[in-house]
């Protein structure tokens, strides 16, 4: 579960990013794994979820807001649920932004 307490108010400034998103134009299955999916079924969605991530616009804020309240599902920011524990445990770096 996200960690609530490092959520930003409801502040509609600090939210606006996300009205940027190119993933508003995609279906969100491309983001979160249906319960089971392993496997070249789920490391293809990733990636297609990573292409779309790569082109959008506000890449860095997604990607800051996931890893700053600790994103549990998803592809967020190009990242995928276990890149971003990589990177919480030190073991992962954060990809590259095109």
């Amino acid at each position: 579960m996200a960690e609530l307490s490092r959520l930003p108010g409801p502040v509609a400034d600090l939210w606006s990013w996300q009205l940027d998103g190119s993933c508003r134009r995609v279906n969100p299955d491309v983001f979160f794994h249906p319960e089971g999916e392993r496997g070249p079924a789920r490391r293809s969605r990733d990636s297609e979820a990573k292409e779309v991530c790569l082109a959008c616009p506000v890449l860095a804020q997604c990607r800051e807001h996931a890893l700053r309240v600790r994103e549990p599902y998803g592809v967020w920011g190009a990242m995928t649920e276990d890149e971003r524990e990589a990177h919480y445990a030190g073991r992962g770096t954060v990809p590259a932004a095109s």
